[in-house]
């Protein structure tokens, strides 16, 4: 006895063979899909895996702590290559040198910058610099009267607008020898004095060389 061909109850009918295999081509179709999504997803799985194992395994810390800058020692190595006696005060050891080098173009400058907690001073000794150089660094701020400091007597600059000088807020300057020695700096009057006592005796000695 023949089987009859099975009635598809969408089509009231049953299937012709072209509809047939269009059926199973879609079937096909719909499991090669999902089978390369399944795939796809173990994949990503897999490589997030390799990727923590990676982060998990590679050590981590705090960087190294940056070498101090011996600035006696740059200071006597630059001033043999300067053919000059360069500065280098007998600073506080809460003070944390950030950089010891020469700076600039027309003059050039041996400069050390200093930091602490809540200021930052750079102590510039700009080489046979003429009288317009602080007014120059300071954004064209004029000296305010002089304060003397351990036998030195210096320029004070206040600074009216420190956004438009660098974030300068006040600097003192004084001629030494040839040189002209600029501090500026965010700092308060008593910290930009402190300073310049540390720096003072070698400034009288830079004085007294050429008188």
């Amino acid at each position: 006895m023949t089987k009859e061909p099975r009635i598809v109850a969408e089509l009231g009918r049953p299937e012709t063979p072209d509809e047939t295999a269009a059926r199973k081509a879609e079937s096909s179709r719909v499991h090669r899909e999902a089978q390369n999504t399944r795939n796809l997803i173990a994949a990503l799985v897999v490589t997030i895996g390799i990727v923590l194992v990676i982060v998990l395994a590679v050590p981590r810390g705090e960087p190294p702590a940056r070498e101090p800058i011996d600035v006696s020692a740059v200071a006597e190595r630059v001033g043999s290559a300067e053919g000059r006696a360069l500065i280098a005060p007998d600073a506080p050891s809460s003070w944390q040198v950030n950089a010891a080098s020469v700076e600039g173009d027309v003059p050039r400058a041996w400069t050390i910058v200093y930091v602490d907690e809540t200021w930052f001073v750079r102590v510039a000794q700009g080489f046979d610099a003429d009288p317009a150089w602080p007014a120059r660094v300071l954004s064209g701020a004029s000296p305010e009267g002089t304060v003397e400091v351990d036998g030195v007597t210096w320029d004070r600059y206040d600074i009216a607008d420190p956004s438009r000088a660098g974030n300068i807020t006040g600097a003192l300057s004084t001629q030494a020898g040839p040189d002209t020695v600029l501090i500026y700096g965010k700092a308060d009057d008593a910290t930009l004095e402190e300073v310049a006592a540390a720096v003072s005796p070698e400034v009288r000695e830079l004085q007294e060389e050429t008188e």
